[in-house]
């Protein structure tokens, strides 16, 4: 006899094991050990939160505009110095930029903020919400609204011909309409050569001219305008905006930062500094070394014995030398071997130095994520009829630099902090600022609110990285829908 019995329905958890309290049990009281540790941590918080915050945020001096507003009363505890930090905040972002010309680092941080903001949060939003390419459409309006309220009518239209060329390129797909290549990629190679002798003619009539920074910056975005109209061929509308981000951006920068042309007045680069510099150089050397470092890693695995050789007495020689003797010997002893009245910028001597060290050791943290990937990845990729090159970008590169996402974000943040080393070759990063700062006699003593910034300023950047690079890990994690 069939008997219907009804489920019961599931209860709930116990309190013990949801909520608030459930999360305390499970992270922070799970076992004794844990619980003395929590504890520890409590009791140092307890101990020296009260007294930082009543130093930094209750007792500290926020108004005026010179020393005497940060002289306590006879007999009060003397608060942090605000005051110091914010007289000297255009000095400590900026440098010696000179003051009318610093519309044009911000435009320049805009251009970055909306492109970038674009391309990395749109693939996160997108990911999360399925919603990306609404959201995301408001990083180049907002860039847009921004120029032109902020600089004028010129700025604005530049900002609206770079953020908006990314889908316009995509959508017209000018390497089909220009070269009619779509079902004949027998000329495909013979494109790619006209197009590179054409960018390469460019950049020699640029460089040809009588060394105007305009013309050089005009020859190197007819450049990389013709390699992005071969990029966009076929592409979409994120490798087009990848694509000028990393070569037409850099070229915006150079005519922009420095000038020279477009009724822009030079600003030399011994100018530069504070925080700006620090950007310069932490964001030249991050988008080299990793390019460079997976070369290097690919020729240290290479089975040709002259590249290999090559690389692995690079990266040896390299990885066996300090930080600050490469910048020493790029200041003092390049200069040396030059010929006679041959000048190289004392910024680009150190942007190449970062570049290349850190290229070393990006370079070892990609071969262990090539070593780590199966022999059966390549065995297949190669009876496929894939050759090296192609192996490497579809099949074994994609999964190797998802391995070692970790080991990339701890280089970045290394060259990052890395770059208050520049002080040896005189170049005033925001801790040179800093320094030269406090030596003023008219704010001696505020050595801590000066450090305190820095180290706030470079744990905001550098946990910005961070969490960054763990979302990007959790997004590429195999397996996840």
């Amino acid at each position: 006899m069939y008997v219907k019995r009804e489920r019961s329905p599931s209860l709930p958890p116990p309190r013990s094991e949801a909520g608030v309290v459930g999360w305390l049990r499970a992270n922070l009281f799970s076992s004794w050990p844990n619980a003395l540790m929590t504890l520890a941590g409590l009791a140092l918080l307890l101990y020296s939160l009260p007294p930082f915050l009543k130093w930094a945020v209750i007792d500290a001096n926020w108004l005026g505009d010179s020393r005497e507003g940060c002289l306590p009363p006879l007999g009060d505890a003397a608060g942090a110095c605000w005051v110091f930090i914010k007289v000297r905040l255009g000095l400590l972002m900026y440098g010696f930029y000179p003051e009318a010309e610093r519309w044009r680092i911000d435009l320049a941080g805009i251009l970055l903020a909306a492109a970038g903001g674009q391309l990395v949060a749109g693939s996160l939003l997108r990911a999360a919400t399925g919603r990306g390419r609404r959201l995301t459409g408001l990083f180049p309006l907002a860039g847009v609204l921004l120029s032109l309220a902020l600089f004028g009518i010129l700025p604005g239209l530049v900002a609206c011909a770079y953020l908006a060329a990314p889908d316009i390129l995509a959508r017209a797909r000018p390497g089909r309409l220009l070269l009619g290549l779509a079902h004949r990629p027998q000329l495909h190679l013979a494109a790619r050569l006209g197009l590179a002798a054409g960018a390469g003619a460019a950049l020699a009539l640029g460089f040809g001219a009588a060394g105007q920074g305009l013309a050089v910056a005009l020859s190197l975005l007819a450049a990389s305008l013709i390699f992005i109209a071969l990029g966009a061929y076929g592409q979409s509308a994120a490798s087009v905006r990848f694509s000028l981000l990393l070569g037409v951006y850099p070229v915006i920068c150079y005519a922009l930062l420095l000038g020279g042309g477009l009724d822009l007045p030079l600003v030399d680069t011994d100018n530069w500094g504070g925080l700006f510099l620090t950007l310069v150089i932490a964001g030249v050397g991050i988008a080299t070394s990793l390019p460079v470092g997976i070369l290097l890693a690919l020729g240290r695995r290479s089975r040709m014995p002259v590249i290999k050789a090559l690389s692995v007495s690079f990266i040896e020689f390299i990885r066996g030398v300090p930080l600050i003797s490469v910048l020493f010997m790029a200041s003092v002893m390049l200069p040396l071997t030059l010929p006679a009245g041959m000048h190289v910028n004392k910024l680009l001597r150190a942007l190449v130095g970062v570049s290349l060290f850190y290229s070393a050791y990006m370079a070892e943290v990609v071969r262990g994520g090539l070593q780590a990937i199966p022999r059966g990845q390549y065995e297949a990729a190669e009876a496929l009829g894939l050759r090296y090159w192609r192996v490497m970008r579809l099949v074994i590169l994609p999964q190797a630099l998802r391995l070692v996402i970790p080991g990339i974000t701890n280089t970045f943040l290394g060259l990052l902090k890395d770059t208050t080393l520049v002080a040896v070759i005189n170049l005033m990063d925001i801790l040179g600022i800093l320094k030269s700062a406090l030596a003023d006699t008219r704010w001696l003593g505020f050595t801590k609110e000066a450090y305190v910034f820095a180290g706030v300023v470079f744990w905001v950047i550098c946990f910005g990285l961070s969490r960054y690079s763990m979302l990007l890990e959790k997004r590429l994690k195999p397996g996840r829908n």
